[in-house]
């Protein structure tokens, strides 16, 4: 990566310890980012406005990426119904809040895939937006990440702030969250043959039908992508056409069972596999419509067996 305009602005990444903060702050490392500020949880709460405002205040980032977000899989989602909702809209509001007060350059905030309707045609296109309604398992989330969008949007349509989202499909890697009860699906599945492998458990059982299809991006790819577009895209770029958002994802995807064959196989795992049908499926299918970034000139890069198999050696060398 040559002549980064942004290489030298101080650049705030919220959310710096997740899944997807690490990566991302791990590939600007790499590329000569050097400015770069973050916060952990406990030296800055980011539901907190004055807390938030105060850190702006002192620090006058020049570059904010929005990393940071409470997440977690079906049962999460549907369980922590309001803090997911609460939680979510107080840390964009406040960080989106504050680049404005302090003439931040340039933001960029990151949403998720759930926001598009349920039964919405694919690929998911970013104009399929509010076309119908949503997932009830995941919706609070949803409309705060919806919310997130809007505010980004509309801080630029009101005030010119080069302020924008990207949609990312669902992500795995390192740093990902393997707890069974709060963790997405496909680190739960590395969870759970992992588990049965080493209890020697003569099956594993899975949610639901095992039918539904989703896309899954390694989420170092999505670091790469992000500062992609943090070098080569401005807010301008899109409202001026029309778009809201950018779709960043794979554009591939595969059902449930095909993926937890390919964690059995990653683990070493030669037992059976049951679905129990009584839990839910979620969303029948969640493809992402890539044709939009891939035609400003990147692609997603890891192969799925590829990306699972350094998550499981990740998994492995980390877990506790």
């Amino acid at each position: 990566m040559n002549n980064l305009k942004y290489i030298n602005k101080k650049i705030y990444l919220a959310g710096h310890t997740g899944m997807v903060g690490s990566a991302v702050l791990r590939y600007l490392k790499k590329a000569g980012y050097s400015n770069i500020i973050y916060r952990s949880i406990d030296e800055l709460d980011l539901t907190k406005q004055l807390a938030v405002e105060n850190f702006f205040d002192h620090e006058k980032p020049e570059v904010v990426i929005i990393a940071a977000a409470k997440v977690g899989g079906i049962l999460a989602n549907n369980t922590y119904r309001a803090q997911f909702i609460y939680e979510n809209l107080m840390i964009e509001s406040n960080l989106i809040h504050a680049s404005y007060i302090n003439k931040v350059e340039k933001l960029i905030f990151l949403g998720s895939s759930c926001i598009y309707p349920k039964l919405a045609k694919q690929p998911l296109k970013e104009e399929y937006l509010l076309s119908d309604y949503l997932e009830y398992t995941n919706e609070p989330y949803a409309i705060a990440k919806i919310a997130g969008i809007k505010l980004c949007e509309n801080y630029y349509k009101q005030y010119g702030c080069n302020f924008y989202s990207i949609m990312p499909t669902n992500l795995y890697g390192p740093n990902d969250n393997f707890d069974l009860n709060t963790s997405h699906v496909l680190p739960a599945l590395l969870r759970k043959f992992h588990d049965a492998l080493i209890n020697n458990h003569a099956y594993v059982s899975i949610w639901g039908t095992g039918k539904p299809l989703r896309e899954f991006m390694y989420v170092d790819d999505l670091a790469e992508g992000l500062c992609f577009l943090l070098e080569n895209i401005e807010a301008k770029d899109l409202y001026d056409n029309n778009l809201a958002f950018l779709n960043i994802g794979t554009g591939k995807d595969l059902s449930i069972s095909d993926l937890a064959g390919i964690i059995a196989k990653v683990v070493g795992y030669n037992g059976s596999v049951i679905y129990d049908s009584s839990k839910p499926d979620g969303t029948p299918r969640k493809l992402l419509d890539v044709s939009r970034i891939n035609s400003l000139g990147w692609k997603a890069k890891t192969d799925l067996r590829e990306g699972i198999e350094k998550t499981y050696q990740w998994f492995l060398s980390n877990k506790k």
